[in-house]
């Protein structure tokens, strides 16, 4: 079956956040929206489908997560990722956001501290400082064209009081896909200290060619029982405003603790449409998923020729995995707020500034490619002219 990832479709006027918000706070109403992880595809028939059939039932009370839907969540971590998990691992959250501020809240007291590795995504900080914890930063190293993770100086991390660790795998912003090794070092260590690993991993479907996604607590049976695995279809296939998401937990104990504070914060009911759309997306939408990976990888490449030929002050970090690439902007010599500045005002392109992503994130903007390429031309040749005219 042929799918269409080039005709725009217009999303303002329709409560989209992503592009509505552009008439809150932008003058020139002309400005593209490339900053929240957001696609502008429509998404998968087979989960369109499946919510019209849902919406023709008429009665929308109380959903139960069925056998086919555990069903669907194992079959497809078993086909895409080759691991293997229990029904019984398994619970919920709204959203992978809403599951990281009740993990920091199960298992961190105010005043303890919680492991990120910045420039990192920026909801990280907030669901710590917001419940009254530390943020403690083991800062990714940079050689300039890559990003790897310091796991030396992991070791040279002071306190006593790191209780959790909130891990980006596929890594937002820098769109690295740890390997193995990196994943088996890191798990170790938080064994080792008794650290809570708590593993975003929404972006995990999106990986490009010469790459694979490890799921953290596939290493080892004794990393796995200190992670808490966080995934998703939001990213995947663009539904992250149905609210349904998949919390893995194969530590019994653990679990039992995480669904205490869903239940007590009444956050462990389901979306009727987000189950039935999780459920279709798993089981029926690959062959759509493997169309958008080919579509990707084409703006990706049309991205990174874009920049060496018309734009080489500015330098694409070659992303491994995700629709979101980080731009190094830094040749423009530009502080963070005259580079922001640039953007919106110069270039009328809507980014995520870099310094929300913590340390290492100044004199960066990450950029949004999962648009129809005829976007894509229309934002990259934004960007030319407006660093032409510098």
């Amino acid at each position: 079956m042929n799918y269409d990832f080039d005709t725009v479709v217009n999303r303002k006027n329709t409560g989209s956040a992503k592009w509505d918000l552009v008439a809150a706070r932008f003058k020139d109403q002309d400005v593209i929206p490339m900053w929240v992880a957001d696609m502008d595809f429509p998404t998968a028939p087979s989960v369109i489908n499946a919510l019209k059939n849902k919406a023709n039932e008429g009665i929308f009370g109380y959903p139960l997560r069925t056998e086919s839907y555990f069903s669907a969540v194992m079959d497809w971590l078993s086909r895409r990722h080759g691991w293997g998990i229990q029904k019984e691992w398994m619970t919920s959250s709204p959203g992978v956001v809403t599951a990281l501020s009740l993990c920091v809240l199960t298992f961190t007291n105010p005043g303890d501290s919680v492991l990120v590795q910045p420039p990192v995504y920026y909801p990280f900080f907030r669901v710590i400082e917001t419940s009254g914890r530390r943020i403690k930063e083991n800062p990714l190293a940079f050689d300039g064209q890559r990003y790897t993770m310091d796991l030396d100086g992991l070791e040279k991390i002071k306190g006593s009081r790191i209780k959790l660790m909130i891990l980006s795998n596929p890594h937002n912003p820098v769109g690295r896909v740890w390997t193995e090794n990196e994943l088996r070092r890191l798990g170790e260590y938080c064994v080792q200290k008794d650290i809570v690993l708590v593993s975003d991993e929404v972006h995990s479907d999106l990986i490009y060619k010469g790459f694979k996604h490890i799921p953290t607590a596939s290493i080892s049976e004794e990393i796995a029982r200190q992670t808490i695995t966080c995934i998703a279809p939001s990213k995947t296939f663009n539904l992250a405003g149905l609210k349904s998401s998949v919390i893995i937990i194969p530590n019994e104990k653990t679990r039992a603790a995480y669904n205490t504070t869903l239940g007590n914060l009444s956050l462990a009911g389901d979306n009727t449409f987000g189950l039935a759309a999780l459920e279709a997306a798993y089981k029926d939408g690959e062959e759509w998923l493997e169309a958008l990976l080919v579509y990707l990888e084409e703006n990706l490449q049309f991205c990174l020729g874009w920049f060496a030929e018309k734009i080489p002050a500015i330098k694409v970090i070659r992303t491994e995995g995700t629709y979101l690439v980080w731009l190094d902007c830094r040749s423009l010599h530009m502080s963070s707020q005259e580079l922001d500045t640039f953007f919106k005002e110069k270039a009328r392109l809507w980014l995520d500034d870099g310094p929300m992503f913590g340390q290492g994130g100044e004199g960066f903007q990450r950029i949004n490619i999962a648009c129809p390429r005829s976007t894509l031309t229309e934002a990259l040749s934004r960007i030319e002219i407006a660093v032409r005219g510098l």
